[in-house]
């Protein structure tokens, strides 16, 4: 590191740039030789309305410095200081990057040395930020010497039975005291980044644990924002908080803040494929920033992003772009950045879902509580000592805990408060349960393809087997003032997009029903001829601010389940009973509202069920769902205990048992495997609702890609970048089919299945950017008016495709006029089968013969029933 005296000297050496293009060391040069007149001038010569392109060096740098200050709210004048401002130049020169004593930046004679301080051909934007150290002086921040050295040693991925938060929170406390008092950001990223670097499920929870321990002790304000900023998320589905970022502001952002242009900008992403690594290689290439760093906390990212989403109306853009290059302004070294970006992008990639979350967060509230909390812990030295299945069931309980409450209530905001109040117990359950207007999280079923199999699966059993509409599955809730709102699978709310139905429940509500959560699925009819039309009908209905006097298309709910009466939940009671109280309490409105077509049946009445299979797939339905009606086992049958992952092989029928729990777990009077085993492996089966659990008490039995005997052989000619595990591959690969009148390749689909992870590779390899197999533009006999694929192929392969239907599509255009005016033919589900590598692309599939077999499957169905899968498939 050079004295104040060695600087003097490089400063001197720069006299000789050009005014237009002057260096950092003229700058500073001329600043030091006079302060007092550098100011004077350089605020006579902004003009804040004029183009940044005509500004020199140092005007821009007063034009940004000009603009924090005015947000900051700073409007004291500018007080001279000159020789204060001598030292402070002296201090910041005195920690540059060793190679720029030696070399003035000006004469580039290592390129090494002279590339932080290069303009960018297009742009006038530099790689560093002039940042008021004073009010009267413009300064250099480094970058590099920011990362905070507390959190980086913090070994979080240690087992949380020997990990001691009190080991750092002390330190910690004080050095976020002298940054604002909040956990720092650089604590999360420091847990992001061994989250990362392991594949193991372990190793991810006991991380996740350590943190959130050391937040619980040592800043539990910042718990909420740090548990929604580690789950990818700032607010529950059901309330409506979209940052509504695009990329082109994180783009701007990057090329602002690190100084990048487009091409850097796009040579960056080519390489690395994600944008938070293309933030990650800028910043580590960055020697200084716009202005000095102010620590990013916890607190301060979360709320960033929460204003984010709530800015609208005019100037929004403008705004969200401010606090977009403030967060990546102030983010320090290179992995803050990284993880900022992801964040913004919404595409974290650390692995932390929702179940691993709430693992997390059970164990962590075992071994920690926040100062002045008096629940009762657990003694880390203790559970050390506990066999392995011991353990097991002390974590699993609080676990099924966590994961009951957040199921029913599926929302942060509700869950953490209590928890840091009372911690894990049974009292949480209470304080956190279900609730009217509140989405519980719905339940799932196994799914399997294989009549016989469901069959074997259901020995002994009385079931329900039931149509599966395609049609987008609904939660109806309604309290005891006659309130309404309506949410998705995924929890979405969908009020705004349903005023019918709204309108429609006081008519089918019976008498003595106050209050309810009722589920179904929602489908487009025929109000008249009770019809039922394709989900693609249902998905061209306005989604906000739809009003009843202008729905052109009308819509039937058809119910199949009741959760919620009057004040009581129905979760525990057998499914036959929901289904009677739904039945007996709830009035049918033709071809508006009824219940889902079913039959009971047994395993005995295997015929039946395969003519009621074969009508609901004749009529277009997916398939059907087969339900367990009523939890009495069968003494005569062991099928209360299915084992999880060999349920499909057929079983002879065991003598009776000698002894079963109130779980319906058998014991064994010899052999009887371990707690932990049983555990783990055996599921009871259960007429229960279980919100958030895909059970074998529900099944759903759907027609197999198999069932569709045609295959296209369709044309590659376009790939995106993938994502997370497919960043460094094509994924998805837009497909074309031929015109053979005009000689054009008409797009069909995307596709992402059916794909190895060696096929992902060879293929990258022979498509490869700038390649010969690459084009540098789309070219003009391929249609296709959807997005900008990242590059275009030269149509040369075909590849054998299966799918599940064939849809009407406003996005592609293959056989359009065909079928329709001014639509085109897309295919649903599409997967990779093998390459045609005896076929020539004058032979792949045509447009007409795409056509062809859309008009054959829509001749297969009757009237009723033309529907097409619901995109939020509900056990996809």
């Amino acid at each position: 590191m050079g004295t104040p005296a060695k600087k003097r000297k490089l400063n001197s050496d720069s006299k000789a740039s050009p005014a237009t293009s002057r260096s950092l060391d003229y700058f500073f040069g001329k600043q030091k030789q006079d302060p007092p007149k550098a100011v004077s001038n350089a605020e006579q010569a902004i003009d804040h309305n004029c183009d940044i392109s005509d500004l020199t060096d140092e005007q821009l740098a007063r034009k940004l410095q000009a603009e924090w200050d005015q947000e900051d709210d700073a409007t004291k004048e500018m007080q001279e200081n000159t020789k204060a401002d001598a030292t402070e130049i002296h201090a910041e020169l005195a920690d540059l990057p060793e190679r720029s004593k030696h070399t003035p930046a000006s004469e580039g004679a290592d390129g090494e040395a002279q590339e932080p301080y290069e303009q960018p051909n297009d742009t006038k934007a530099t790689p560093f930020v002039f940042g008021a150290k004073g009010k009267n002086t413009l300064s250099l921040q480094s970058a590099g010497t920011a990362e905070d050295t507390i959190c980086s040693n913090i070994t979080f991925d240690e087992s949380p039975l020997t990990f001691d938060p009190s080991k750092y929170i002390k330190d910690l406390q004080g050095h976020w005291a002298a940054e604002g008092g909040d956990a720092s950001y650089a604590l999360l990223t420091r847990c992001f980044v061994l989250v990362n670097s392991t594949q193991s499920r372990i190793k991810i929870v006991d991380t996740l644990v350590n943190l959130l321990r050391v937040i619980i002790e040592g800043d539990p304000s910042s718990l909420l924002p740090t548990v929604w900023l580690s789950t990818n998320a700032i607010s529950p589905p059901y309330i409506s908080l979209e940052l509504g970022l695009g990329g082109s502001a994180i783009s701007k952002a990057l090329k602002n803040v690190c100084g990048l242009d487009n091409k850097s900008l796009k040579a960056l992403y080519d390489k690395v494929g994600d944008a938070g690594d293309v933030a990650f290689e800028a910043k580590k290439k960055q020697s200084f920033t716009l202005r000095k760093p102010k620590p990013l906390s916890i607190k301060g990212v979360y709320q960033s992003l929460v204003k984010i989403a709530n800015t609208q109306g005019t100037g929004s853009g403008e705004i969200k772009q401010r606090v977009v290059d403030r967060l990546l302004q102030d983010a320090r070294g290179a992995e803050e950045s990284r993880y900022i970006v992801r964040t913004l992008c919404q595409h974290l990639r650390i692995g932390a879902v929702k179940t691993t979350m709430l693992i997390a967060l059970s164990r962590a509230f075992l071994l920690s509580r926040p100062p002045g909390a008096d629940f009762s812990l657990r003694n880390p030295q203790e559970l050390a000592k506990l066999k392995k299945e011991n353990l097991v069931e002390v974590w699993s309980k609080a676990e099924e805990i966590v994961k009951a409450c957040f199921a029913k209530r599926p929302n942060y905001n509700d869950l953490i408060p209590i928890m840091l109040e009372i911690g894990v117990c049974d009292e949480l359950l209470i304080r956190c349960g279900l609730a009217l207007h509140i989405p519980l999280r719905p339940m799932l079923g196994s799914i399997t393809r294989d009549l016989s199999e469901m069959l074997t699966k259901l020995q002994g059993r009385d079931f329900s087997c039931e149509y599966k509409y395609d049609g987008q599955r609904a939660q109806v809730h309604c309290d005891d003032q006659g309130k309404v709102t309506i949410f998705s699978r995924h929890l979405e709310l969908m009020t705004d997009k349903y005023p019918d139905l709204v309108a429609l429940i006081p008519k089918i509500r019976g008498e003595g029903v106050s209050s309810f959560i009722m589920e179904g699925e929602v489908v487009a009819v025929d109000q008249n001829t009770g019809d039922l039309k394709t989900f693609q009908t249902l998905a061209n209905r306005a989604r906000k601010d739809v009003v009843i006097g202008s729905v052109k298309i009308d819509v039937c709910l058809f119910s199949f389940d009741l959760m919620y009466l009057n004040g009581e939940s129905l979760l525990d009671r057998p499914f036959r009973e929901r289904r009677e109280l739904l039945r007996g309490l709830f009035t049918e409105v033709p071809n508006q509202f009824t219940w889902v077509k079913s039959i009971d049946a047994t395993s005995q009445d295997s015929e039946t069920v395969l003519e009621f299979f074969k009508s609901a797939t004749d009529i277009k339905c997916e398939g059907i769902m087969v339900k367990i009606l009523d939890n009495l086992p069968n003494p005569n049958l062991q099928s209360e205990v299915i084992e999880e992952n060999d349920s499909a092989a057929p079983e002879a029928a065991p003598p009776p048992p000698t002894k079963t729990t109130t779980k319906g777990k058998k014991k064994s009077a010899k052999d009887d495997p371990s707690p932990a085993e049983k555990k783990t492996r055996r599921k009871p089966l259960l007429a229960t609702y279980e919100p958030d659990k895909r059970l074998d008490s529900w099944l759903k039995v759907k027609k197999d890609y198999s069932t569709t005997f045609d295959t296209l052989d369709l044309i590659p000619v376009a790939g995106w970048h993938g994502q997370g595990r497919k960043a460094a591959w094509w994924s998805p690969i837009l497909l074309a089919c031929r015109n053979p009148e005009s000689g054009s390749l008409e797009a069909v689909c995307k596709c992402i299945s059916g794909f190895t992870d060696s096929f992902y590779k060879a293929n990258k390899e022979f498509y490869s950017q700038d390649g010969p197999n690459t084009l540098g533009s789309k070219p003009r006999y391929v249609e296709y008016t959807g997005g900008h694929p990242d590059v275009w192929f030269e149509p040369q392969e075909v590849w054998e495709m299966a799918f599940a239907d064939i849809t009407i599509s406003p996005t592609y255009t293959a056989a359009i006029g065909l079928v329709s005016e001014d639509r085109g033919l897309s295919l649903r589900f599409p997967r990779f089968l093998k390459k045609r590598d005896d076929k020539g692309i004058e032979e792949a599939s045509t447009n007409d013969f795409l056509a062809g077999l859309w008009r054959k499957q829509e001749e297969k169905a009757p009237g009723p029933g033309k529907e097409v899968q619901d995109e939020g498939d509900e056990d996809e």
